[in-house]
């Protein structure tokens, strides 16, 4: 009987100092997207057809940051690719977002998303449309391979001049 308690206070101690190793350690993460560096390169939309101002449009967007740029386990984001379709009316809807981030060191980090958009008339009678996000990590290259992550993101974006901007919050992990 003595030997049965002395293992079971032996696996207690044992369970009981593992369990912080269990679990997952989170980073938090939160960077401003300065104004205007961020250049849609492409877009094409198309006219759905069914009310006036339905459009499907698939765009690329390019961002190339200088000494101020977002870091990830103390790396630095050199430049993101991302690709996106939207599903508007008027500017307001759906947003389907893809990103692959350049790392410093050579490795990608991948964001998929979900968000939406809308769209209101600035003073100047010209359209501003903000954007809000989902976007989950779901990966990357080299050191950021089993990278995950929740971010937030809210935005602007000047479909015409071709540029937007962006503040991003949250934490990501390592999956063990």
């Amino acid at each position: 009987m003595a030997s049965r308690t002395i293992a079971l206070v032996i696996g207690t101690l044992i369970c009981m100092s593992a369990a912080p190793a269990l679990g997952q350690q989170k980073f938090k993460y939160s960077f401003k997207t300065p104004p205007g560096i961020s250049k849609y390169t492409q877009q094409h939309v198309l006219e759905v057809g069914d009310v006036p101002g339905h459009q499907i449009r698939i765009a690329e967007i390019h961002t190339k940051f200088a000494s101020e740029a977002p870091e990830y386990d103390g790396v630095k984001v050199v430049e993101t690719w991302g690709r996106l379709t939207s599903d508007y009316s008027n500017g307001n809807g759906r947003l389907v977002p893809y990103t692959v981030l350049h790392m410093a060191n050579g490795d990608k980090i991948f964001h998929r998303g979900e968000g939406i958009s809308h769209s209101a008339a600035a003073a100047d009678g010209s359209k501003r449309i903000s954007y809000s996000n989902v976007l989950t990590i779901t990966g990357g290259t080299g050191k950021f391979a089993n990278l995950r992550g929740l971010l937030r993101q809210t935005g602007f974006s000047d479909l015409k001049t071709g540029t937007s901007d962006s503040q991003t919050e949250g934490e990501y992990w390592y999956e063990k």
